[in-house]
Order: C-alpha cells, then structure tokens, then sequence
C-alpha cells in the first residue's frame, strides 16, 4: 500500500539527525592530510601549556598561529583570560571517509559528563554524541574518572585552496548573534564564498553550527618527503618548523612565505646557501640600468634533521625594502566586551571582541622572531553532527529509494 505523502515527508522531517547543529563534511578516500586550525574559545582561566594539553599540540604553535610573541619570559606558562577566541593549529586528517583531526585525547575528571566535555572543556567544537559514537561508548552515565576518550574534531582541507589561492581552513564555532555577512565581514571574505565553501543552500546559521572559514594563505613548495611539507601559514601569522630552528611568516605585504632563522632552537644544523655568504632569510640587492638584482636564501623544507636552503638570484624593476612582518602582541590578560562578538578578521588574529589589535605596523629584520575549488563550491556538504556521520550523505539515496518503495 502506498505511503501517504504527507506521511512520508513527516517522517523525513522527523528522522534524529536532523535536529542537530550543522557541520561541513568535507569526503575523502585517501590517506593524505592538511594543516587546518580549530577555533577555540577558553571555557576558564587556562595557562598555555594546559590549553595545548588539551589538544595535545605544541603550546609555541598556538602561540604563533595567534601572533603571541613567544621570546616573553615563560611565556607558556602564562594564563590566559577565560572567554578568549584562539586558532589551535591542527593536523586534518582522512579518518571514515570524512575530514576531522583524531589526534585529540582527553582524560576525564571527577563531575565531567560527555556534555560537558563538548559543551564546555571543547567549546562545541564536538557533540556528546560524536564522543560516544569515537569511544564506542554505550552507557555515556558510567563515565570513568581517568577514563581516556578520543575528541573528534571537524577540520577541512580543500586542497588547502579557495578560489585558486592558498588557503588555509578554521573551525568556528557560531555564536549567539552571529550571522554570515558579519562573519564574512570579520573575516574579509564573502558571503558568497562561505555559501559555497560550507554547501549552503541559504545564508542561514543558528548557535552551535560549525563553518569552515578559508583563512588567505602562504604555502610552502616543499619536497614530499621532508617533514614540513604541506606547511601552510595563515596571513598575519607565524610558524615554526625544522624543530623550532625555523620561523616562517605569512604577510602583511604580500601573500610569499617568508622563512628565517629562529633564536628558540639551541641546536641547529646549517642554515647558509651553499655558493654564498648568505644565511637563511637573508636578501641582497644591486640597482642596475635594467633593474635592479636580487639575490636571496630561502628555506626549502626539512629532511632528516637537514635545513634545506636554495639560492636564488631574479632581476626586478626595483630594489626591495626591509622585510615587513606580521604584528606580535604579548598574551592577552582580559577579554574585552565593548565590541561585538565574533571571530577577528583575517589576517588579524584575535578573539571575539578579544585584545589583539589590528596590526598596525610592521617590525623590520631578518635574523629574529620579530621579537577542488571552494569558487564553485568544495566536494563537501554542511551535515548535521549527528552519532550517523555519514548517514546525511545517504539522505538523497534514502529519499529515492522511499519514493521508489512506498510511493509508486
């Protein structure tokens, strides 16, 4: 007997996943994986090694992926105010045929519910059930102290490109209040562009979904067997690499990445182009009648302990000036609330309503920290984050075969 249609749209709209905050599901079938970052607002007080802990990341990392100087006296020790946004760099990884960084752990403490550890400690960018369904967790009230429990965290990749350009992806969480032209204003992008990197059929989000925010971009052009390949750093943003011999930086003048040597390391190994005097981040240049020659050593990846370095000489039509680097801040102590809530803008890096001013300036010098396409919309969909990740990728197949089932 055939299926009353009102019937059959009732239960499609009454199906689990659907009452769900929203997330972007990027699919994939390999085994390769991107640098991405998570935006993460502090539920407390935190010191920067406990908010490294709980991703298990490198607290210089943070520290550099948010333009903290880290030369600041025990910097990793310092706290930081509760209600702070920060970009926790994260490796995105192919796990269940989607995008999402596995390389979470969280050992659970006395009064913690799954709830809680999404809610809370993770500030959404998890759901108790996307916890459970990890851990294969049956009964989420016999919660065990010390209990280790995978985090799933929603990332994407996107050939680390939007409309062509290198980009790299944040996490964000959407806060009561936000809409997607003020999203896309914080972050100088479009609202078309998020439409189409996030799959979205109207520019429409509620509190709790999760978009994927392409963040400009420098990329590097390493070999694929050194061990910074892929290294991706987002405009007005540091990284280290090369063992934290090496800084790289990503503006503001230009979208190139730009690579020196770090003070951090206390063992190095050599970091001058062979053929030259010139160490690594070093540029000379000679005005001529034609131009002017430029002549510099760049950074060409990490490989088995090595720096690689490469010289190379190009004729411009005028000499460079001293390199400009993105804006360091010291640690944020408060959050202010007299702006608005949201995320900062790209290339600034900053927390919503946050401390971290616009860079205004630029430091000069060489040798020390100073201190498919998204254009026509990725290969993913915006997917409820539901226990049945992949369930909402069947949900066309699901509906076919129902029609084809109880309505013909």
């Amino acid at each position: 007997m055939a299926l009353p249609v009102a019937t059959f749209l009732f239960y499609l709209t009454s199906l689990p996943f659907l009452v769900f905050s929203k997330s972007t599901i990027e699919p994939c079938s390999v085994s390769d994986s991107c640098n991405a970052l998570l935006g993460y607002t502090l539920y407390t007080e935190l010191k920067v090694s406990e908010v490294a802990a709980l991703f298990q990341a490198d607290p210089i990392a943070i520290l550099t992926a948010n333009a903290i100087d880290i030369y600041i006296p025990d910097v990793e020790n310092r706290i930081l105010p509760a209600g702070l946004f920060l970009k926790v760099p994260t490796l995105c990884s192919c796990a269940d045929g989607i995008r999402k960084s596995i390389s979470t752990r969280y050992k659970t403490r006395p009064s913690d519910t799954l709830a809680s550890i999404a809610d809370s400690v993770y500030a959404g960018l998890a759901s108790a059930d996307q916890i459970r369904e990890a851990n294969s967790i049956d009964d989420p009230s016999a919660l065990e102290v010390g209990q280790t429990l995978v985090i799933p965290l929603p990332c994407t990749c996107f050939n680390s490109t939007d409309n062509f350009l290198p980009a790299i992806y944040l996490s964000y969480v959407v806060q009561s209040g936000d809409t997607v032209p003020a999203v896309a204003a914080q972050y100088s992008t479009t609202v078309t562009d998020i439409m189409n990197v996030n799959a979205m059929g109207s520019p429409v989000i509620k509190a709790g979904d999760i978009l994927a925010i392409p963040l400009p971009a420098c990329a590097s052009n390493f070999p694929r067997y050194a061990t910074d390949f892929g290294l991706t750093v987002a405009n007005g943003t540091y990284s280290m690499t090369a063992s934290h011999c090496v800084q790289c930086s990503c503006g503001p003048g230009n979208l190139n990445l730009y690579c020196t040597a770090s003070s951090l390391a206390v063992s190095c190994s050599s970091m001058q182009c062979r053929g030259s005097n010139l160490m690594l981040g070093n540029v000379t240049s000679q005005a001529t009648s034609a131009g002017c020659n430029v002549t510099s050593c760049s950074y060409g990846g990490f490989v088995n302990g090595t720096i690689l370095t490469e010289l190379s000489m190009s004729l411009q039509p005028q000499c460079p000036g001293p390199h400009q680097f993105p804006l360091l801040v010291p640690p944020p102590t408060f959050v202010s609330h007299e702006s608005a809530l949201g995320p900062s803008p790209s290339p600034v890096p900053s927390q919503p309503g946050g401390t971290i001013p616009t860079p205004g300036s630029s430091i000069p010098g060489t040798s020390i920290f100073p201190g498919s396409s998204p254009a026509n919309g990725p290969a993913g969909s915006t997917s409820q984050a539901s226990p049945l990740h992949l369930l909402s990728h069947l949900i066309h197949a699901i509906l076919f075969w129902l029609i084809s089932k109880f309505l013909l």
